[in-house]
């Protein structure tokens, strides 16, 4: 049973946020929206997926995340030879006492924040090594199953998959992930300013600003937000709506969105609106939301791609297809609290 949630604490979460950003506005200039999304997917709970071209600050991203949270960081760098064991860990032998026995070493997904850096360069048998982890927060090595350590988070980063040497990533594999992230160039004048304050090979210094507890205790605080019976509506119309069949866009959907995806979008409407120091969530979190929640999810057929259209596009109208189908939109309830 959810607790009842005061005016105070939505408040310490929202400082708490701000802070957070702050320290993450250091390692990425003019990515406000990104860093915004990146913090909300941390207090859902959530595995991330950045996708955009090298060297556009997404490794560093993840490495001033863990400094500023003082979470144990590990990074597993993802190459086509990598195999599974690589990840999660393989029995050794050792010699105990005269005797030879078989020992589990933990792998390098035995930490708090896992950067999983280009993700689609590994072979879809070693992607499968990463599910488990990120559904069940264990792994199972000879028939034995280890828990991870919590919190446990993993923020995945990708090339696009036009490039040579990548693999697309199993639909499994990114139903797992709450938000896909994509992750521009920057303007001419972020440019400069990186040009101005950067050296080659230097990461900037980020402060810690939350410890894991407080961490714990404002994801704990994001389950109590309330979510209104008619925005939880609004969610379950709109994933519905992606499904093939199910509305005016869809017929250029192959696969829509699950019950995963629903739930998802439901946890990231809580975290942004107590991010924003509110105690209830309302369809501006979900309209803001849904792109990043159901791009990775939708899979467009043929017909699609010939004729120009995109997921975010297909998502972008469904939005719009749900202001006529018959229920009132709610908006935050900031101005009654």
């Amino acid at each position: 049973m959810s607790n009842i949630l005061t005016i105070e604490e939505a408040q310490e979460v929202a400082d708490c946020a701000k802070k957070l950003k702050e320290q993450l506005n250091q390692v990425l200039f003019g990515q406000s929206e990104l860093i915004e999304l990146v913090s909300i997917g941390l207090f859902s709970k959530g595995h991330l997926l950045l996708e955009g071209l090298p060297g556009l600050g997404k490794t560093e991203l993840v490495k001033g995340l863990s400094s500023a949270l003082g979470l144990n960081f590990r990074r597993i760098q993802f190459t086509p030879d990598l195999l599974p064991g690589d990840i999660t860990g393989n029995p050794m032998i050792e010699d105990r006492d005269g005797r030879k026995e078989f020992v589990f070493k933990q792998g390098p997904i035995f930490g708090n924040l896992i950067l999983a850096d280009e993700i689609n360069r590994a072979s879809p048998k070693t992607q499968s090594a990463m599910l488990e982890a990120m559904q069940e927060k264990s792994v199972t090595v000879a028939g034995e199953t280890h828990l991870l350590p919590r919190p446990f988070f993993v923020l995945a980063t990708q090339n696009p998959i036009e490039l040579e040497g990548t693999y697309a990533l199993p639909e499994a594999q990114l139903d797992r992930f709450l938000f896909k992230l994509n992750v521009t160039s920057n303007r001419t004048e972020v440019l400069e300013k990186i040009v101005l304050q950067r050296e080659l090979g230097e990461s900037p210094h980020i402060d810690q600003v939350i410890n894991k507890e407080e961490l714990e205790l404002m994801i704990g605080r994001v389950r109590d937000v309330h979510l209104p019976e008619l925005v939880a509506k609004q969610i379950a119309q709109l994933v519905n709506a992606t499904q093939p069949g199910e509305s005016q866009w869809s017929e250029w959907v192959k696969f829509g969105a699950g019950p995963r995806a629903a739930i998802a979008l439901a946890a990231a409407c809580k975290a942004r609106a107590l991010m924003e120091g509110r105690i209830h969530a309302g369809f501006e979190d979900v309209k803001a939301l849904a792109l990043p929640v159901l791009r990775h999810r939708v899979i467009l057929d043929y017909r699609a791609r010939v004729e120009g259209h995109t997921p975010d596009s297909i998502i972008k109208n469904l939005l719009s297809e749900l202001k006529i189908m018959g229920k009132e939109i709610p908006y935050t309830m900031k101005e009654e609290v």
